[in-house]
């Protein structure tokens, strides 16, 4: 196998498992779920629902910038880990995605 063959297969997650897509809706001034569990590999895509731009921004590791009113930023899970991330445009506005 080569290396990128094996990188592949690490990215599926258990048994080899097909990558899934997860939605954290954003909607007033909320993502919802507010703890969302993923496999490494995973799509998550954010989807802002408010008449209001937000963000989804983990220090670190993924920063969507501006996500306007009806539209989504998605993000690809590459490692494993609990990732605290917020709205920096609305500070209360806090959630969880935890990568195993």
């Amino acid at each position: 196998m080569t290396a990128a063959t094996l990188v592949a297969l690490a990215m599926q997650g258990p048994a080899g498992a097909a990558p899934q897509t997860y939605t954290v809706v954003i909607e007033g001034f909320q993502f919802m779920p507010q703890a969302l569990t993923v496999q490494r590999g995973d799509r998550i895509v954010w989807q802002n629902k408010d008449l209001v731009p937000h963000t989804a921004t983990a220090a670190g590791s993924f920063d969507s910038g501006t996500i306007e009113a009806g539209k989504s930023w998605s993000y690809v899970a590459s490692k494993a880990g609990t990732l605290a991330y917020v709205c920096t445009l609305h500070p209360t506005m806090k959630a969880n995605l935890i990568v195993k």
